[in-house]
């Protein structure tokens, strides 16, 4: 929503907004736009003569300016459907989707396409370390989009992604996620089905080979182009470097160039090789968006290196699933070698809050050599057979970072991760042990 507010203003709208809980880097980005923007729901905030109230999937009735806007008969639409009308109708729309890595695809092939000189628009849900914002409107009929499976709004159930008609689409996976609105993969599945459909017979979809849950997807209908990743026939990687931060890319057997980057791990290799796909359906050819990967900066809150102390390195990442928390501990383990790695982890999202991978989240958690789970008293569930020399349960966030404080030595990677503020413990960590370093 903070991106949408970006482009309306970039339009050249007057924009404000209300929120709840709202952090960086998202909230300094919406100030340093000039867009007013309210802490809670407050009715009277909302202006007398507005055209139109774009309201976001976290609102609910009763929430007191939904039912202002309701009561008064206010024009209200959906970010989603905001950006479908409004936006993307006469452009190009490149839309990565899936469970886990479409943050970090679309910031990838977004980058590829301004490198190449394509000046695209683009909305993704982070800050692009190369753009400094998460949305822009771009120059081009080019505009890449962050695509999410997650329910419009209040008022409109489907998937947000319907509204966005790609020509380019990107699965990169599919699991199950968001239990608070799904019942099951198979009804995940069928809002991807209904994306499947929205692409025209010359656009392009680019998924992995041999994912069972998207080829059933796919078996449901489709009348698209089709590119496969981790193919002999179509995208593959021949990784040059333990760590990921090399490798060859190649197209059908062929080579078709090198990258050589600051990002690690075999899940962002997977999701260069879908944004390399998807920018040479747009006019990259491979060689060109292998230059530009090379030059590509990362994303805020994907690995974050948040600042060192004492030999102690203090990461931070936005995991919030089993398996984009395994995979991110795998990528830096390559990196650090034998070095501790102390893994903090608040299960923050709806899906974790209600315990639905409690019997996973330990084994995601394996690669680091202790873990901190952040459960506070209102959860109630714990996850089973936990062994507490591997990890420490803590329903209070002072008495975790007290521990891990007490327990970090020189050399220490620590990484934390939530897909929210987690009470500011990054920098508080950084200020202890500057403190303790200082004393």
């Amino acid at each position: 929503m903070g991106g949408v507010a970006l482009l309306a203003r970039a339009l050249g709208h007057q924009v404000s907004g209300q929120d709840a809980g709202v952090y960086p880097p998202m909230s300094t980005q919406l100030v340093e736009q000039g867009i007013a923007l309210q802490e809670g729901y407050d009715p009277s905030a909302i202006p007398p003569d507005v055209d139109l109230v774009v309201i976001g999937n976290a609102l609910s009735r009763g929430n007191p300016a939904v039912e202002y806007v309701l009561a008064r008969g206010l024009p209200y639409t959906s970010g989603a459907q905001w950006l479908g009308d409004y936006l993307l109708r006469e452009r190009w729309v490149l839309a990565v989707a899936g469970t886990h890595g479409k943050t970090s695809t679309a910031s990838m092939l977004a980058w590829i396409l301004e490198d190449a000189g394509m000046a695209p628009g683009y909305l993704i849900g982070a800050v692009p370390t190369n753009f400094g914002l998460s949305a822009r409107l771009g120059e081009t009929p080019f505009f890449v989009v962050e695509a999410d499976e997650y329910d419009t709004a209040f008022f409109d159930k489907r998937s947000k992604f319907v509204h966005y008609r790609p020509r380019s689409l990107v699965i990169n996976n599919l699991e199950y996620d968001h239990a608070d609105i799904f019942p099951d993969l198979a009804a995940i599945q069928r809002q991807f089905h209904h994306l499947v459909r929205t692409v025209p017979g010359n656009g392009l979809i680019i998924h992995p080979q041999d994912e069972p849950a998207i080829d059933e997807v796919l078996a449901m209908g489709c009348w698209s182009g089709q590119e496969r990743l981790d193919a002999p026939q179509g995208w593959q990687a021949e990784v040059l470097a333990a760590d990921g931060s090399h490798f060859a890319v190649l197209w059908q057997g062929n080579k078709q160039g090198e990258v050589r980057w600051g990002q690690l791990g075999e899940h962002n290799i997977h999701n260069a090789l879908a944004a390399i796909a998807a920018a040479r359906h747009a006019g990259v050819p491979a060689n060109i968006a292998c230059e530009g990967l090379s030059s590509f900066a990362g994303v805020k809150r994907r690995l974050e290196l948040r600042g060192e102390v004492r030999g102690v390195r203090i990461y931070d990442d936005f995991a919030h699933h089993p398996t984009a928390i395994a995979t991110t501990l795998a990528g830096l383990r390559r990196r650090v070698g034998e070095a501790r790695i102390l893994a903090v982890l608040e299960p923050r999202s709806n899906t974790m809050r209600m315990g639905v991978h409690r019997d996973k989240l330990l084994p995601s958690l394996a690669a680091a050599d202790r873990s901190y789970l952040y459960l506070p008293a209102e959860l109630d569930w714990q996850p089973p057979q936990h062994d507490p020399e591997h990890t420490a349960l803590y329903d209070e966030l002072d008495r975790l970072i007290t521990s891990l404080l007490a327990e970090t030595k020189p050399g220490d990677h620590i990484l934390i991760m939530s897909n929210g503020g987690f009470g500011g413990v990054h920098q508080r960590l950084l200020d202890a042990l500057e403190q303790s370093h200082a004393q």
